[in-house]
């Protein structure tokens, strides 16, 4: 098996492990040696395993790991990529198990995504890197995803939408077919896109508006 670790001990570091059991329970694919984290003390364990340091240890690992970040925050996600260059770290797409793919052959994924638990994703779509897919997301056909964005369970994303990079899109928010969410986009929970974004901005309610905070 391959040696896995997971960035971020919190909540939602805790639900990736619990998909890595999952995939596992499959076929055992990964050897899970613990979190990294820079809040929690190194030491710190839940019921998956321990905080064996910081982020920053990863660059003097010793030999090849696979590490997965779980932390919900499209720019830390990206801060987080660029702090570590050892060629002894890299990034795998971790998949769930029961997630839907219309058409596998006519799917593309860059490196270190995780699609969680119910996803289902149609044809033709393409997701870049980084990216967070919680759980029971719907992605419509013709979709292109780019780089460290964050979409929280149930949401849907219609056909035809093209996406930028480090968005955060809040629990069941919906997509309407054939719009462009662009750059730096907060969409709260259970907010309609109707009409294309604006980047940088915050937007919330059904129909959705810009907020200003």
């Amino acid at each position: 098996m391959k040696k896995i670790a997971i960035i971020g001990a919190g909540g939602f570091g805790r639900e990736v492990a619990c998909l890595i059991n999952a995939i596992n329970e499959k076929s055992k694919e990964w050897d899970f040696i613990g979190f990294f984290d820079d809040v929690k003390d190194i030491g710190y364990e839940n019921e998956y395993g321990k905080v064996l340091g910081r982020i920053k240890d990863l660059n003097s690992y010793p030999e090849s790991l696979g590490v997965v970040i779980a932390i919900a925050k499209p720019s830390a996600i990206e801060v987080i990529v660029k702090s570590i260059t050892s060629p002894n770290i890299y990034f795998p797409n971790l998949i769930a198990p029961n997630v839907i793919f219309f058409d596998k052959n006519n799917i593309s994924l860059g490196r270190g995504n995780i699609i969680s638990f119910g996803c289902s994703i149609s044809c033709n779509v393409h997701i870049g890197n980084f990216n967070i897919l919680n759980c029971c997301i719907l992605i419509g056909h013709d979709t292109k995803i780019g780089d460290y964005n964050a979409i929280m369970p149930s949401t849907n994303i219609s056909g035809n939408v093209t996406m930028g990079e480090r968005n955060f899109l809040g629990v069941s928010s919906v997509i309407l077919e054939k719009l462009t969410i662009g750059n730096d986009t907060t969409i709260g929970a259970n907010s309609l896109i109707f009409r294309n974004t604006k980047d940088k901005n915050t937007y919330i309610g059904n129909p959705a508006s810009i907020v200003k905070l």
